[in-house]
């Protein structure tokens, strides 16, 4: 859920998700329409599908990165983060505070992820992985922020090697409020407060944009909708 979400979000999402679905088999119980309406609100509806498919996999997770990895729609960076903070498993990923706060610290700038994992295969914890990520991370939430650390407050600031320049600035992403990421999520959470199937023309003026019949289509093909006879609705399996 915090992938890509904030976390003021995910915070009363969480524990009602798990209400709802307690266990991986209490999960594949269900279909995944009602997975997609537990999960409305934050976004990236991919995610629920894959974990719903995982459920249906086994009715227990893998313990290690390589068992972790091969999971439907689980990357390298994820199967890393499970298994030390689920697991306790010593292994080297980085998010982006991580790759913030090994970066500057140890080569004076935000570091690439591949220099960011080899940093923390380097220096990380052998005895306390799970506390040493967690650090990380806190801390490149709270004081080594992007654009005004806090570096008076650092724990490190007298081995630190930045010097407050920024680098190079990434090219801004088009704002939200134009893609195709936002009408698809409109789409789902439409069709989530909906009690049956939606005429595809009502579902279009209903949000009211263009792109809805194709970028349906998309989504009918990536199985987060089901599209029969010019109507719409979420998974009913």
């Amino acid at each position: 859920m915090l992938q890509q979400t904030q976390v003021s979000r995910v915070l009363p999402a969480f524990p009602r998700f798990l209400r709802r679905f307690p266990t991986l088999r209490a999960l594949s119980r269900v279909p995944l329409g009602e997975v997609l309406r537990e999960w409305s609100g934050l976004g990236y509806n991919r995610r629920a599908r894959d974990l719903h498919r995982i459920s249906r996999m086994s009715s227990s997770l893998p313990r290690t990165v390589a068992g972790l990895d091969a999971l439907p729609g689980v990357g390298s960076y994820t199967a890393s983060a499970v298994a030390c903070f689920a697991y306790d498993e010593r292994t080297a990923f980085a998010d982006t505070n991580i790759r913030r706060v090994l970066g500057r610290t140890i080569l004076g700038r935000i570091a690439t992820d591949r220099e960011a994992v080899e940093l923390d295969a380097r220096f990380g914890s052998k005895r306390e992985p799970a506390r040493w990520h967690h650090a990380l991370m806190d801390i490149g939430a709270t004081i080594c922020l992007a654009k005004r650390p806090r570096c008076d407050m650092c724990p490190v600031r007298m081995t630190c090697q930045y010097d407050g320049v920024q680098g190079p600035r990434r090219r801004k992403q088009s704002p939200f409020g134009a893609s195709d990421r936002r009408v698809r999520g409109a789409i789902v959470r439409y069709l989530a407060m909906s009690t049956g199937r939606v005429k595809l023309d009502a579902l279009r003026r209903g949000i009211k944009d263009a792109r809805v019949p194709r970028l349906v289509q998309v989504l009918a093909r990536e199985g987060l909708v089901e599209v029969s006879s010019g109507r719409v609705r979420l998974p009913a399996r």
